[in-house]
């Protein structure tokens, strides 16, 4: 199991190495193990997330998540969207672009690739910032059977059946966001406000759009009662029906606009490091396939039938990483504090579902055996 889901992860990490070492010498292969290990370490929520999604989808669409899906990662959001990105915001064509990629500028001076691309930040955390405040607030406003946080989940859920309460919550989020840390004395940046606003609503959009889109097509008719039931004793839950077709295509693109949420901030931290758009290409494209590898691994173990409340702390790290994005327009925050919140919450609901499983397995522990009769 484990060489047939990671085996290409595994493959792709040596020849992405290879290809480090060819373009740099020792220094690539040394920077683009580093970005891969970061991408790998501080990404693990978005591999639990992505699970709760791509268990919905037929082996088929699994295998399109794992080549094409890959493909767009790799070298659509590690590559070609930061290019995009600044070409849009300096009004260069794609040729100009590429060239100043190349140059490999410092970060901090004005008019490099990774300056621009850092200027460019707060429109692209506003976007990522609203789809995934989206996700959380629609998961943490929707009634469940199970609950993880119940002192506060279970009233969330209550104020949820509030209609598109969600949504006016996230834009007076991002007003809020917009007006108080758009503000910016940088004269390069007079127009931050209406830019982050833009943005933000943007990212709202297309969250709509996507998973409305995916709900319209779904062909699953909710009858969850009939299905196989997995996991350990009272911590089961019907399988998931896998779905195929447009309902599938359109749950795959959802998957690759969350994936895409995730990515946008490691994207430009990985600056940080080198200033090499290559390098960072080729060492967090390693990381997103491990990731990809690690989804799918989680899939096929039914690891988040076995441990319920994985999907609540991955959820619970999806909305601190959205206050995270919308706090970095104006203030830095470090991709350690980032993973590091993203590993306590997921952690911490590891353990409370190994606890949860350990106790529904001793309250059915004294059914299974014969109880012998009292000596007189």
């Amino acid at each position: 199991m484990f060489f047939r889901t990671f085996g290409w992860s595994i493959a792709i990490a040596v020849v992405g190495l290879v290809l480090g070492f060819v373009y740099d010498s020792g220094e690539g292969l040394a920077l683009a193990a580093i970005l891969a290990v970061l991408e790998i370490s501080l990404s693990f929520d978005n591999a639990v997330v992505n699970a709760t999604v791509l268990v919905k989808m037929s082996p088929f669409w699994q295998k399109i998540f794992l080549t094409v899906g890959v493909a767009i990662a790799v070298f659509g959001m590690r590559l070609v969207f930061p290019l995009l990105i600044v070409g849009i915001t300096a009004k260069l064509n794609p040729v100009e672009a590429v060239r100043l990629a190349l140059e490999k500028g410092d970060p901090d001076e004005k008019g490099t690739y990774g300056y621009l691309l850092h200027q460019a930040h707060p429109a692209i955390a506003a976007f990522g910032g609203m789809f995934l405040l989206m996700l959380f607030l629609d998961f943490v406003f929707e009634e469940r059977e199970i609950t993880w946080l119940s002192w506060i989940e279970k009233p969330l859920a209550k104020i949820g059946k509030l209609d598109q309460l969600s949504v006016v919550i996230a834009l007076g989020v991002l007003a809020t966001s917009a007006y108080t840390l758009g503000k910016s004395a940088d004269t390069a940046q007079p127009d931050r406000i209406s830019t982050i606003l833009v943005s933000g609503v943007l990212g709202l959009g297309t969250y709509l759009l996507v998973n409305g889109l995916g709900e319209f097509f779904d062909v699953d008719d909710g009858d969850d009662d009939d299905g196989e039931t997995a996991g350990a004793g009272a911590a089961a839950r019907p399988q998931v029906m896998q779905v195929a077709g447009k309902a599938a295509f359109f749950l795959f693109l959802y998957l690759e606009v969350l994936d895409a949420s995730f990515s946008f901030d490691g994207v430009i931290g990985a600056f940080a490091i080198t200033p090499d758009p290559i390098i960072i290409a080729i060492g967090l494209g390693i990381g997103a396939m491990f990731i990809r590898s690690l989804t799918v691994y989680l899939v096929r173990q039914g690891t988040l039938n076995e441990y319920v409340y994985l999907e609540h702390g991955a959820l619970w790290a999806i909305g601190a990483l959205a206050v995270i994005l919308l706090i970095s327009i104006e203030y830095e925050v470090p991709e350690v504090v980032t993973g590091l919140i993203g590993v306590a919450f997921i952690g911490l609901a590891l353990l409370s579902s190994i606890l949860r499983n350990k106790r529904e397995g001793d309250t059915t522990e004294p059914d299974a055996k014969t109880v012998e009769p009292a000596a007189v």
